[in-house]
């Protein structure tokens, strides 16, 4: 069987060749009317990025060569993704929003043999050039830099697809190494087969009954991908993928009734913005029938707000997983309103749903450290909290990068290879898991053991609040429970004002209501926006907030 993810999208040029691919907006937009898009078909896109990949094939970027590739989301983001694919070179992809200096120890980390980059990017790596010493396959994206003697993306494409030799790949052979998030610690490069890629798409299709000729605003760029080889409309949001929560909802929402498009991707933070513009101001997206939302817990306002706003038989899944193994589970909106939601704010976690088809997973016995092999683990009674692990074809085999983290993630189960995601939680009586935070965020106090979803979810249903922290100051088994809070925009009351100490009296005795939260009694108003991660803007960095919060303590404690 051909596993070549690159080639995929011939097969499906072939079929539909005069379909959609890619639609990119032109020009400004005015609210409430349709704008200019500049089309690709799949017969285009096929042959635009064969010929791009007969010209990288000339430079000698084939199996064996990583290729690092720093260009904008959009059209030419998708063909270089195909053109590298189709070469079986292995392609290097990062969140340029992670920061320079994080960016560049990646990219080091990775040890590329070229970069496919825009001006700016090349600019910044020649200046750090010695920290990529094997970097010579090297293409410029939108003009030269400087004297930059490596080819242009236009000349490449000067090379006739029919020259483009076609490259066979296995299921076991590298096509990717994505960077986690590093919501949890320093970002790890991901291998990701084109095996993986292959058993992924043949999830997402069977889960949501994705068929060709579907229209979907790709707000989060691998999803793009994955659209042209399930035959989908890629239609590109008018949008910084790197700061969802900043997004215009009118403009998505302008584009979908434009395209009548049915299905979405987006973070949590793109729909809670799009979601409160809905209900404010009763917007409707009749089209819309398939809501896909990831890379946190979903609100379930936000469920709620989507629901009224989309097609009467709209769904909205919310799958659950990581870089390394993705998907887990998903659960849908209904199941989630009707009977999850309502046991989550009493503190009993979140449902991310049952698991995936081709998912094997356990919840075992908490272990800080390595486990080498599975019969060293101690899997737990349904109902009891642990740490998840888990098994499958979207597994991924290993770390590229920061390979120390194998043996923290990685345990081995004679041929199959399980992961451990992290997360804790339990399984309930119909096997879906109840995510309660991650591993590295509980506060282990002397007597007892708290963890952030239950927590957090009790005290976000205050009227005021937008989101809570919880995080744990002091040596761990020690530790003090703190819940940071962030109010909504306008109901952050004034510093030292009666107003705050009211706020507060309410967040105690609302955490002195249930069991859960009972231990809770020191509460911080946070001064703006939790931080969170770059990828989806939705999952909060704990790391930072605790120093934060011990400063504050600290302060407090010497006037």
């Amino acid at each position: 069987m051909e596993f070549n993810v690159g080639r995929k999208l011939t097969a499906h040029a072939t079929s539909s060749p005069n379909q959609i691919a890619i639609a990119s907006p032109l020009g400004s937009h005015r609210q409430g009317t349709n704008r200019n898009y500049q089309t690709v078909s799949f017969r285009d896109l096929d042959e635009r990025s064969s010929s791009i990949a007969a010209g990288l094939q000339a430079m000698g970027i084939g199996p064996g060569k990583r290729i690092a590739l720093l260009v904008r989301f959009g059209e030419d983001f998708i063909t270089l993704v195909f053109a590298l694919l189709k070469t079986g070179a292995t392609i290097v992809l990062i969140d340029p929003g992670m920061g320079k200096k994080n960016l560049i120890r990646c990219l080091a980390a990775a040890e590329p043999d070229g970069f496919v980059a825009i001006p700016q990017a090349h600019a910044i790596l020649w200046w750090y050039a010695k920290f990529f010493p094997k970097a010579t396959l090297n293409v410029t994206v939108g003009g030269r830099y400087g004297f930059c003697p490596s080819p242009t993306l236009e000349q490449l494409e000067g090379f006739s697809a029919n020259n483009y030799r076609p490259v066979d790949r296995t299921e076991s052979d590298p096509a990717s190494i994505i960077f986690t998030t590093g919501s949890t610690g320093p970002p790890k490069g991901v291998l990701y087969t084109h095996g993986t890629f292959h058993h992924q798409i043949q999830q997402l299709v069977a889960r949501y009954a994705i068929i060709p000729g579907g229209m979907d605003l790709s707000c989060f760029p691998l999803f793009g991908l994955f659209n042209a080889v399930m035959g989908t409309t890629t239609i590109l949001p008018d949008m910084n993928p790197i700061r969802p929560a900043d997004v215009d909802p009118p403009r998505l929402l302008d584009a979908v009734d434009q395209w009548s498009i049915n299905q979405s991707f987006g973070s949590p933070a793109l729909w809670t913005a799009v979601g409160n513009h809905c209900q404010s101001n009763g917007r409707k997206v009749a089209s819309l029938k398939l809501i896909l939302s990831a890379g946190a817990p979903v609100a379930p306002r936000i469920l709620r707000w989507m629901r009224a706003a989309m097609h009467d038989d709209g769904q909205v899944h919310t799958p659950y997983g990581a870089t390394e193994a993705l998907p887990i589970a998903s659960i849908e909106s209904r199941e989630v309103l009707g009977e999850t939601a309502a046991m989550a704010e009493q503190g009993r976690g979140t449902c991310v749903g049952q698991r995936f088809s081709g998912i094997e997973w356990r919840v075992i016995e908490i272990n800080d450290g390595p486990i080498p092999t599975l019969d060293q683990t101690r899997e737990l009674p349904r109902g009891e909290i642990g740490e998840l692990m888990v098994t499958g074809p979207v597994i991924s085999p290993e770390y590229m990068t920061r390979k120390d983290q194998n043996a923290m993630h990685k345990v081995f189960d004679g041929a199959r290879i399980w992961h451990r995601m992290g997360d804790v939680g339990y399984l309930d009586d119909r096997n879906r898991f109840w995510y309660c935070g991650r591993k590295s965020h509980r506060v282990r106090m002397s007597n007892q053991t708290l963890y952030t979803e239950p927590c957090e979810a009790i005290m976000n249903t205050h009227p005021s609040v937008y989101r809570t922290a919880l995080v744990g100051i002091g040596d761990p088994g020690f530790q003090r429970p703190i819940s940071i809070v962030e109010t909504w925009p306008g109901k952050r009351p004034k510093p030292n004002s009666a107003a705050e100490r009211a706020l507060l009296v309410e967040l105690k005795q609302l955490a002195q209501a249930h069991v859960t939260t009972a231990p809770l009694d020191e509460f911080l108003l946070y001064p703006g926006r939790l931080p969170t991660d770059i990828r989806h803007n939705s999952k909060i960095f704990r790391e930072q907030l605790a120093p934060w919060a011990e400063a504050r303590i600290s302060k407090r404690r010497s006037t």
